[in-house]
């Protein structure tokens, strides 16, 4: 009596916590592996589903895409070459950093249904980061140096270095770095200065890390920031207001010495004066009974 009454506790329990039914795990839910080596993705389940479970493995890679890796017991075609299925793991002969993500092992059977997750990470090291560092800006001006790395996995971190010496991350926590307004992300490389001042100045490089290899830093190059020059601004202006007084006195000069033409005058114009023949039939010689005529000027 007190034997069946503990173990009807103990079915309640493992009713209560999900223990026991229908269940299905892994032995290791975040599995690493260099590149070009094979590794084995565990997954067991409970004989609840039955002895014709259902096993199928489904992939999503790092940007959100799924697909299915083992589908109604084999391989699909993208991994029929390097992917087996022993009883319910996954087996790769060889991984690439394209199998960097998630994979899921979903089990159905006798009308039920469970998973579970296990996460890659293809181990690559970093290739010597591509960074690019702006040779001069005025000071005041707002400057980004960048830094990336497409080869590593997992993602690199970044740091960067000035005159060699590494920057801190947060500036304003480093006694010496107080006074530093840039802002360095160690995700995506960039290191920015939003308001450039003289002592920003110096020979800048990066530097990409993650846990499969050594460093890799890139060449860099020197950041100047220069001084807006005052001076050659007003030299400019004081050439160019000279050049405009000389432009207004060479013609003021050539005018004078009557070196440009002078407006010309008009000329009067012929004016014609018709008189007609005089009635009284006498008058002059030159009166013949015709009409003279006779040229005049306006005056």
């Amino acid at each position: 009596m007190f034997v069946s009454g503990l173990v009807s506790v103990a079915l309640f329990l493992l009713a209560a916590t999900g223990v026991g039914g229908f269940t299905v795990s892994t032995s290791n839910s975040d599995v690493k592996v260099k590149e070009n080596l094979g590794i084995d993705l565990a997954c067991t389940f409970s004989g609840d589903f039955g002895s014709d479970a259902r096993v199928e493995w489904k992939f999503q890679n790092l940007k959100g895409s799924q697909v299915y890796v083992i589908f109604d017991g084999k391989p699909t075609a993208p991994y029929a070459s390097r992917v087996t299925m022993y009883n319910s793991n996954l087996r790769f002969s060889s991984v690439t950093r394209k199998d960097n993500g998630v994979y899921d092992c979903e089990v159905s059977g006798s009308e039920k249904f469970g998973e579970a997750r296990v996460k890659l990470t293809v181990l690559v090291p970093p290739s010597a980061p591509l960074c690019r560092v702006t040779p001069s800006v005025t000071t005041g001006k707002s400057a980004v140096l960048s830094c990336h790395d497409s080869d590593g996995s997992p993602p690199p971190k970044y740091r960067w270095f000035k005159d060699g010496v590494p920057l801190p991350t947060d500036p304003s926590k480093t006694a010496g770095y107080k006074n530093a307004t840039y802002k360095l992300n160690v995700d995506n490389g960039n290191l920015e200065f939003p308001r450039t001042v003289k002592m920003d100045s110096g020979q800048y490089y990066c530097e990409a890390s993650n846990e499969a290899g050594p460093p890799q830093r890139c060449k860099g190059g020197r950041l100047e920031i220069r001084d807006l020059n005052t001076g050659g601004i007003v030299a400019g202006v004081i050439v160019a207001l000279l050049l405009v007084a000389l432009l207004v006195f060479g013609v003021w000069y050539a005018n004078k010495k009557g070196y440009l033409p002078k407006k010309s005058e008009s000329k009067p114009k012929p004016s014609v004066v018709y008189q007609p023949t005089s009635l009284n039939g006498g008058g002059d010689d030159d009166d013949d009974g015709d009409f003279k005529q006779k040229s005049s000027f306006v005056v």
